[in-house]
């Protein structure tokens, strides 16, 4: 086979070494590239707060045969307990504050799986999250329809086309009406909802569900703490037994439903759900277990694999090419307290990955050396020697990565760049113990470029910080303690909002505006309210304000 054919575009960039290594190396095989990556699934779960994410996330793992008893892994050491709620604070409060990385296979596929933050004050880490994935679970309170929370992450998906796989959880508990919800997803997102399964009672009456593609009646019986998967039964619906579950009553209201399911909704189109106009919805409970084995033969089956993607220049990356590329979507310092390192996530956008490669590191201009990667399982992480587009690795970084940062044999693709939002609340850090300054300082440097918060004027003695929302703060104040052993004090400032402007802009802001400078030296214009930002630019037309740092 002629290098071209072998490489694709790859021979007019690569070095004659690595040219070397693909034609000794059968695993640089096309056909066998592209068998791996069709392999590949890449999805998050996003929902409110509360809805019951991260229960589900256990449970597909359980299903998955990640784990065999719910928050308990399967891994060398058996049943190490761990969770993708792997930081303290989220153990104690019992929320997720930080993206979670989850690798398994199932049924001969490789899942990576992304448990993202519900809180609305981390909404900048879920939609970096969000541009790692190719499709995403929704997941919905059965008693709360459709969240502010949710619809917000929803657009999110939207604006990327992603498609969607509406989970619609806690049916176990008093719910809305089936066709409640479904008029609710429909009138607030503007997307047909078209359920797969129909439940089997509600509350303390779910007893399953009705599969409408194959016109089957799956029960499942409750286990004690749903640590286990729930003993199933599959009949007809004329079955007997469900008649006398159900009542009389009962069971003809559900007959009449599923009738009239038949009659009025449109069918499941496959294509539609791609294109993100269609979100198939299954009924069931994360807590009990039901509809969970389901829901991730569903995701086998219409789940993509890795997609092409768009490039800013109008060009489109695929999955396929033969060389490797990815981007740092997130970073974490501090996993694991055994491991005192930091993290850098990378998707693989393209090609393969192979541990000790060497790459292209665009920002710095130089060639870095891939030799510490790791796949993840909540804090768990294993080495890995190699990984296909598709994939979510981590590279463990000695503070080289930042936020965006593209990694890639040749030349750098247009990738997107990732987003940044403007804070609207801010705070001036002081150190409480001066003989931590070292520790003070390391922990602003690693904190703020995971993204935990955003850092301003870092020249002077108590640096200012920005974030989005307060859950942010806390969580800021809590690490620098704990994970740096640097308490801080965290002195609120007057201000609701920011914009960065151009530097020619600075002598434009008014008195009560205080003007700062981010980790790049970029100015930002600080705003007492909403209220002043509009006067602002109503007196400054000529002033750009940007609600993203500018390029």
């Amino acid at each position: 086979m002629a290098d071209h054919q072998l490489l694709g575009g790859y021979n007019s960039f690569t070095s004659r070494k690595q040219l070397t290594r693909c034609r000794q190396n059968p695993n640089f095989r096309v056909d066998q590239l592209q068998s791996e990556i069709a392999r590949r699934r890449a999805f998050a779960i996003i929902a409110h707060p509360d809805a019951g994410k991260t229960t589900l996330t256990e449970k597909l793992l359980l299903y998955g045969g990640a784990i065999h008893l719910a928050g308990h892994v399967r891994a060398r050491k058996e049943r190490r307990a761990t969770r993708s709620d792997f930081m303290a604070l989220e153990q104690e409060r019992g929320i997720s504050v930080s993206t979670a990385a989850l690798q398994f296979e199932y049924d001969g596929l490789v899942m990576n799986l992304l448990d993202t933050p519900g809180h609305q004050d981390f909404s900048e880490d879920t939609y970096r999250t969000l541009m790692a994935v190719d499709s995403a679970i929704m997941l919905l309170d059965a008693a709360r329809g459709v969240e502010p929370q949710t619809i917000k992450l929803f657009h999110i998906c939207r604006e990327r086309n992603l498609p969607i796989i509406t989970f619609i959880n806690k049916m176990d508990l008093p719910a809305l009406e089936p066709f409640a919800l479904l008029d609710n997803v429909e009138k607030v997102l503007g997307i047909s909802a078209v359920p797969l399964v129909w439940p089997l009672g509600s509350g303390r009456d779910f007893k399953g569900f009705f599969n409408l593609r194959e016109k089957t009646v799956h029960r499942f019986e409750r286990t004690v703490g749903g640590a286990q998967r729930a003993p199933e039964t599959v009949s007809g619906i004329d079955d007997p037994t469900l008649r006398q579950i159900l009542g009389e009553a009962e069971y003809h209201k559900f007959c009449e439903d599923i009738t009239l399911l038949t009659e009025v909704l449109p069918p499941f189109d496959p294509e539609k759900f791609l294109r993100g106009t269609m979100t198939p919805v299954i009924f069931g409970s994360a807590i009990t277990n039901f509809g969970v084995d389901y829901l991730l033969k569903q995701l086998k089956t219409l789940a993509p694999p890795p997609r092409p993607l768009f490039l800013d220049d109008g060009s489109l990356l695929s999955p396929t090419e033969p060389r490797f590329t990815g981007f740092v979507f997130k970073l974490q310092a501090n996993m694991n307290k055994l491991h005192r390192d930091r993290v850098a996530f990378v998707r693989i956008t393209s090609g393969r990955f192979e541990r000790g490669m060497s790459v292209q590191l665009p920002r710095l201009k130089k060639e870095v050396k891939l030799a510490s990667s790791v796949a993840f399982f909540g804090e768990e992480r294993n080495t890995i020697d190699e990984a296909y587009a598709g994939d979510i690795i981590g590279i463990i970084s000695p503070g080289l990565y930042r936020l965006g940062d593209i990694l890639c044999q040749g030349d750098a693709p247009a990738l997107k760049p990732l987003p940044r939002f403007a804070p609207e609340i801010f705070a001036r850090i002081v150190l409480e113990d001066t003989s931590k300054a070292k520790q003070f300082r390391k922990g602003i440097a690693e904190l703020t470029d995971e993204g935990v918060v955003q850092l301003f004027n870092l020249s002077d003695a108590s640096p200012i910080i920005g974030a989005v929302g307060q859950l942010q703060l806390d969580v800021f104040r809590y690490r620098m303690a704990d994970e740096y052993g640097a308490p801080v004090r965290l002195e609120n400032l007057p201000y609701a909002c920011s914009r960065w402007i151009a530097a020619t802009d600075i002598t434009k802001a008014g008195r009560f505006d205080k003007i700062v400078y981010d980790d790049q030296n970029r100015p930002v214009i600080l705003f007492e309210s909403t209220f002043r930002l509009r006067s602002f630019s109503e007196e400054h037309p000529e002033v750009v304000l940007h609600n993203h740092p500018p390029d």
